[in-house]
């Protein structure tokens, strides 16, 4: 049997790189084996923090008579779902059919060209409660693959067209909502809040960061944001030493968390805390930033500049793998042991929210050094990331680069990043080379439907099941690709005054605000962004003297005044930064000067400014 997996790029999959079952990686030599064997494929989709997926691993998959009858009777399949986040979200519209308990590791049984007809989530070894074992699913599935061949099969071709005909029905297009609309959106989702404890619903209860990002735009939705980001604080969400958030608590008091902690939440998380204390002022808002960022930095930063995905929720003690203890423990004994170990693959999207998140909080609470992070990070990713024709890789680990190629969401995640970079520090580079990238899923376009496309088109082998999602416009835990390159559009739009931008910006979100109206919880960036849309233009360009070292940290109470303004759009510069960008089409930083050599603002309405300010009274 060969180990297929003990070169992976993924950490996840190297886990399973030992185990009896003959796994192959996603890929066409995987399908091409199931039809020469007429066997159905499993494919098991999972990732390297997840604690259930490590049970199941160790439950059945490293058990060498389950293996023997896995391998008798299907080709299994290995999937990293962070590494292939389109492979996931059509495995899981397609698991949606048969489970409402979606999540992972998910487990999906189709035919040789990889058309789901079974799935589910984590199998137990033995029946429990009402839910089979693992090998009872295998027999039943080889039974009904054996015996009832032509239903499965038919079973498997409904589930293609019902899902091609919800895709196109969910991206539909619509008019984009008004301000009446929105404050009710925020009106519904104040009545789903949890009056007792914070946040919204009752258990599992999540961090539901995109959905904040929505409240935090709204008037209507501040005072419940700076409620819910309160409680969460102070919850047992968050971890007190080193100051990140774990992924979900398990109660509706926020207790008992799955203790994995991700990227995505730590990032998004940071960028509201430091927009609640904008708002605010209050001190909780801004420990809970710094205690953050000091995740993100202490822990989950790499040698190269770019951010791991995640660190675990397991740590061995005593020779076992145990869930949450570590984190359980005060500091002095914590300290003896080792730290959970992280899943050190580092994925573009998700640096992109990382570098947005840092630039923009280094910004509003005068933290230069996260600044300087964001500008490390983007340079580590933009060089290792992207190839010579300007398009982009998904992943990689070390000094290796992983063969996924990156979809709509990486392209968003790194164009969206950069821009608050630009805005944060004048970074001319970050600028243009976020551009690049909207630019280039604008012409993968065309005249589509959907005014961004992944250039080069998706992933071939999924393309072939017809499971493939051309627009995945879900939002869970974080923004999907529609609405982070239409965020990204947008920005450029403000800094350029280019109107193709707002075209493309308020295309892309017409397609999802139906959804998003009626269901709010789900759409939370994608409202975030309708909201800007809604209302006029409003820019800020705040340009200091050359003389000073880094406008960031600008010693004058006009820029200090500004770290706490309201526009939805806040650069900072120094002069020969904002010429440059001038130079380089930011038509926003054209003619903006320190006038008597001294910090001044530019307050614009869809660029049409006022006169330039000098003092915070003024401005």
């Amino acid at each position: 049997m060969s180990n297929r997996l003990a070169d992976a790029i993924s950490p996840y999959l190297r886990a399973h790189a030992d185990n009896p079952v003959d796994w192959y990686p996603w890929g066409a030599d995987a399908f091409a084996e199931a039809r020469r064997r007429d066997v159905p494929v499993m494919v098991s989709i999972g990732y390297a923090t997840c604690h259930w997926c490590h049970v199941m691993a160790r439950e059945s998959f490293s058990d060498p008579a389950t293996a023997e009858e896995l391998n008798a009777r299907f080709v299994a399949i290995k999937v990293d779902r962070e590494e292939h986040p389109d492979v996931d979200a059509a495995y899981l519209s397609a698991a949606s059919a048969f489970t409402g308990n979606l999540g992972w590791p998910l487990t999906v049984f189709a035919t040789p060209e990889g058309r789901a007809f079974f799935a589910g989530t984590y199998f137990p070894p033995q029946p429990v409660a009402g839910r089979a074992s693992f090998r009872q699913v295998l027999d039943a599935v080889s039974d009904a693959w054996t015996v009832r061949r032509s239903e499965v099969e038919s079973d498997a071709g409904k589930v293609v067209s019902a899902l091609a005909a919800a895709a196109e029905a969910a991206t539909s297009v619509s008019d984009l909502p008004d301000d009446r609309a929105l404050d009710a959106a925020v009106a519904q989702l104040a009545e789903a809040e949890d009056p007792e404890f914070g946040g919204f619903g009752t258990a599992p209860k999540f961090p539901v960061a995109p959905l904040l990002d929505f409240l935090l735009a709204r008037p209507s939705g501040h005072e419940l944001a700076a409620r819910t980001l309160e409680r969460m604080a102070a919850s047992p969400l968050r971890d007190v030493v080193d100051g990140g958030f774990f992924r979900y608590a398990t109660r509706r008091d926020w207790s008992e968390p799955h203790y994995e902690r991700m990227l995505y939440d730590n990032a998004l998380l940071l960028d509201a805390y430091a927009r609640a204390w904008q708002q605010t002022g209050a001190e909780w808002a801004e420990r809970t930033a710094d205690g953050v960022a000091a995740f993100l930095l202490g822990v989950l930063r790499r040698p190269s500049g770019g951010f791991a995905s995640a660190q675990d929720s397991e740590s061995t003690i005593d020779g076992a793998r145990v869930e949450g203890t570590y984190y359980t423990l005060p500091p002095a004994d914590r300290a003896r042991l080792d730290p959970p170990p992280l899943d050190e693959k580092v994925l573009t999207g998700w640096n992109g929210l990382a570098i947005g998140a840092l630039a923009r909080a280094g910004r509003i609470l005068d933290r230069p050094a996260w600044i300087a992070a964001a500008r490390e990070a983007a340079d580590a990713v933009l060089s290792r990331h992207r190839r010579e024709d300007g398009t982009l890789l998904r992943t990689s680990l070390g000094d290796r680069r992983s063969e996924a190629g990156a979809t709509l969401e990486d392209y968003g995640g790194l164009a969206a990043g950069p821009l608050e970079l630009a805005l944060a520090a004048g970074d001319v580079s970050a600028a243009t080379a976020a551009r690049d990238l909207v630019d280039l899923c604008l012409d993968a376009a065309g005249d589509g439907t959907c005014p961004f496309e992944t250039p080069g088109g998706g992933d071939p082998v999924l393309e072939a099941t017809g499971l493939a999602v051309r627009v995945d416009p879900s939002e869970g835990a974080y923004p999907s690709g529609l609405s982070s390159m239409a965020q990204a559009a947008h920005t450029l739009y403000l800094m350029t005054g280019e109107r193709r931008y707002e075209r493309a910006a308020r295309e892309g979100m017409r397609m999802v605000a139906a959804q998003a109206i009626q269901a709010p919880s789900a759409f939370g960036t994608s409202l975030a962004l309708m909201s800007r849309l809604a209302g006029e233009a409003e820019q800020l360009v705040v340009v200091v003297p050359d003389a000073v070292e880094g406008s960031a940290a600008a010693p004058s109470g006009l820029v200090s005044a500004a770290r706490r303004h309201s526009a939805p759009l806040v650069a900072m510069a120094t002069e020969s930064e904002a010429a440059a960008l001038a130079a380089q089409g930011f038509e926003l930083f054209e003619g903006r000067t320190a006038q008597g050599g001294v910090a001044t603002a530019y307050p614009c309405r869809a660029f049409v400014c006022r006169i330039p300010v000098t003092n915070a009274a003024d401005l």
